[in-house]
């Protein structure tokens, strides 16, 4: 639920912008940029803090990481200036980047060791719920009363939450001093910088297309059914994330390189034959096919190349980067969106997932293997 959360606070803007512009007074490309700043808070404070609250107990990060949710995403409901909007949704992006910091590993703790794996598989599903479900019901929401209705909705929830966590969930001591990890040696361990590269240009190149996807859509004359392309890109992610939750311990190459042609071809499509709404759905669920699982596949792939001793530093650096390319595309994205119009994202889509497919076809050895060693 706290991945869900997480997520979804991050994306609902992006089924939600035409409305949120009107009332912030805001162009589009400028309402995209609750996105982007959301992405630079948890990326400048995503490491910092991994170092920063690694002896705190887990329990007490966890309260402080939710609580910061409840009152960002309370004070954006509450907003009716842009300048204050933009300032929840850093400290959003902070309370995320606490959260990524503690997410996985405490979700590993709290289960026995055969169980350990699923737990987190488990855990990190509430990201493709929260495409699937989430973000179609909030922008749903945002059409039936209002888009602040759809922000104070993840208030009531996430208050919830915090009681949740309070009642039923264990508490866990953070590391000693000295077992906290150095987070840039990572680096130098081969295979972590080729998972790197890819993350922050894969994830550039989704979110140009997904923060303006409701603009993207209006230019098609399809504004009306933001909802329904939403429901059917986070169907297709959740069959992406069941099959690759199957076949990743063997097949970890093969389904990144499957998730980055895709793409790729659903790009094409929307580039090409976006006047025919059957090929608009079309191309949706090739993406959502080719995305859902790129969480699971990269996090994966990051944690097996940095082996036992740099995972976790491996983990921290590849959720900063994940963050900066959102920030980077949402600015991107704005950009082109002012510049050349919404009919320019699926072209810039395919200039940025040439080099992705090449350098997960060079890393035959390391980061993307062809077979995967013991660290799975």
């Amino acid at each position: 639920m706290a991945v869900f959360i997480t997520s979804l606070t991050e994306t609902l803007p992006a089924g939600l912008l035409p409305a949120m512009s009107a009332d912030l007074r805001v162009s589009e490309s400028a309402t995209g940029q609750t996105v982007t700043i959301y992405a630079i808070g948890t990326a400048l404070t995503a490491i910092p803090l991994t170092a920063a609250t690694a002896g705190w107990r887990r329990k007490r990060l966890l309260l402080a990481s939710v609580a910061g949710f409840a009152v960002a995403n309370t004070v954006t409901a509450l907003s009716a200036t842009y300048s204050v909007t933009m300032a929840a949704r850093f400290v959003a992006g902070v309370a995320a980047g606490l959260a990524w910091a503690l997410l996985a590993g405490y979700a590993r703790r709290l289960a026995p060791a055969h169980l350990q794996g699923r737990a987190i598989a488990i855990a990190m599903a509430g990201i493709p719920v929260a495409l699937s479900l989430g973000v179609p019901a909030g922008t749903f929401l945002g059409k039936a009363l209002s888009w602040q209705t759809a922000f104070l909705v993840m208030t009531v929830l996430t208050v919830g939450l915090l009681a949740w966590i309070g009642v039923a969930v264990p508490d866990h001591p953070g590391r000693r001093g000295g077992d906290r990890p150095a987070m840039l040696s990572a680096l130098r361990v081969p295979g972590v910088a080729p998972v790197l590269f890819v993350t922050l240009v894969f994830v550039l190149a989704h979110t140009i297309l997904y923060t303006f996807i409701a603009t993207f859509l209006d230019a098609l004359g399809m504004g009306g059914s933001t909802d329904l392309v939403l429901l059917v890109f986070g169907a297709a992610s959740l069959l992406s994330i069941w099959v690759v939750a199957a076949h990743s311990n063997r097949r970890l190459r093969t389904l990144t390189l499957a998730s980055v042609v895709l793409i790729a071809v659903a790009a094409a499509v929307l580039a090409v034959l976006s006047g025919s709404v059957a090929m608009v759905y079309v191309a949706v669920t090739l993406w959502g096919l080719g995305w859902g699982g790129a969480p699971t596949l990269l996090q994966t792939a990051v944690a097996d190349a940095g082996g036992d001793e740099h995972g976790d530093a491996a983990q921290a650096m590849l959720v900063t980067l994940w963050n900066v390319a959102m920030a980077t595309g949402g600015i991107v994205g704005g950009v082109l969106l002012d510049a050349l119009g919404a009919a320019s994202f699926p072209w810039s889509i395919l200039v940025l997932l040439a080099p992705v497919l090449a350098v997960v076809l060079a890393a035959r050895t390391h980061g993307f293997p062809a077979r995967r060693g013991s660290a799975v």
